[in-house]
């Protein structure tokens, strides 16, 4: 649990995929309204360089997406969140995900004659 989007690092959004994430979502406060001042602001620049990275790596960077949402907008969240969902079905599972399911399938075996 953080605080604020503002300590969100790199490394823990690039772990989130490591450990089977599809798609993140950063859900931080409105720009300009941050309790911490400039903490999303922080945030939106670091999932940017996330961003950056997927793409570089061929994960794809439609992976990962910001929204600055005020707490009283739970419908606009929900169409959000709705929205990302439907866009990672369709890319379908990370490359990271389909490799690992390559690899846990067990080796075909050769027939004896």
């Amino acid at each position: 649990m953080l605080p604020c989007t503002g300590r969100i690092e790199e490394s823990l959004l690039l772990k989130a995929f490591e450990n089977g994430a599809d798609g993140v979502m950063v859900i931080g406060c409105l720009e300009g309204d941050c309790h911490y001042v400039s903490g999303n602001i922080r945030a939106r620049a670091r999932v940017k360089r996330v961003y950056d990275i997927l793409e570089t790596i061929n994960i794809g960077a439609e992976r990962i997406r910001m929204y600055n949402l005020s707490a009283g907008e739970g419908a606009k969240f929900a169409g959000y969140a709705n929205e990302f969902v439907d866009q990672i079905e369709q890319l379908g599972p990370s490359p990271i995900n389909e490799r690992r399911s390559a690899d846990s399938k067990p080796a075909p075996q050769e027939e004896k004659t």
